[in-house]
């Protein structure tokens, strides 16, 4: 009776196991929140694959470990899932919402910039009251400088908040709970699976999209490549809003 209780437990250890990295593979792949702001951020500023995977990780590890929190404390007080899975749908919706206003005001600052990128003459007086003009674009090399190279850049730690209010949907009903009714161990060894196989896949994602992205000439929208950015996060808000993916 022992051992068959053993073999009980053992199997369904594995099947949580097993369904923890399905759904953390497919939950990420579906989710395109998950990668297409990293890649779009990443191609407008020009960030190495280094800084584009180590931003990646921090707000894919604050996206887990936010729920996981939540999850960890709705166990530990005996709470119903529907009590969190409340409290879940209610992050949803906040992270849903920065996510589109992050997209529309990087939007509309993209085609401000754009707009100041624009080719347009400079004139200069030089000896003899000669004066010369010539023409420029701010994104060329003999641009002017208009703003603060030591100003801060913010996006990295708003994309990190946001990420921070997106739920993990289906890690506190499907995998939390069951695996705290086999033992600690088992929700500790099936959040790990599902937080390695989630970040694991965003990240590849992100690489290979950026790569793809970068690959592409593109050098005509180079101009706009803020505004492409704030308007592919905008859409992908308004698509978890609005179309729940």
């Amino acid at each position: 009776m022992f051992f068959q209780k053993e073999l009980i437990m053992k199997g369904e250890f594995n099947v949580l196991i097993i369904t923890a990295a399905s759904i953390g593979f497919f939950h990420t792949l579906t989710g395109p929140d998950h990668y297409l702001p990293f890649v779009m951020i990443s191609w407008a500023r020009k960030w190495s694959a280094a800084k584009t995977a180590w931003v990646s990780f921090l707000c894919g590890l604050g996206h887990i470990g936010s729920s996981v929190l939540l999850g960890l404390i709705g166990i530990s007080l005996g709470l119903a899932v529907k009590k969190l899975e409340l409290a879940e749908s209610f992050r949803g919706n906040i992270a849903a919402w920065l996510l589109i206003a992050l997209g529309l005001v990087y939007f509309a600052w993209g085609l401000r910039r754009a707009y100041q990128r624009k080719t347009h003459a400079h004139s200069h007086i030089h000896t003899a009251d000669v004066e010369h003009s010539h023409l420029h674009g701010h994104s060329h090399e003999h641009a002017h400088v208009h703003c603060d190279p030591n100003k801060v850049n913010i996006t990295p730690w708003v994309l990190f908040i946001v990420f921070v209010f997106g739920p993990c949907e289906p890690l506190i009903p499907l995998l939390m709970y069951p695996a705290a009714k086999n033992s600690f161990f088992t929700l500790a060894a099936v959040t790990g699976v599902f937080g390695t196989v989630t970040i694991a896949t965003m990240l590849t994602l992100i690489l290979l999209s950026r790569a793809g992205v970068n690959f592409v000439r593109l050098a005509k929208l180079q101009r706009f490549d803020h505004a492409i950015a704030g308007a592919t996060i905008l859409i992908c808000g308004l698509a978890i809003q609005f179309l729940g993916l």
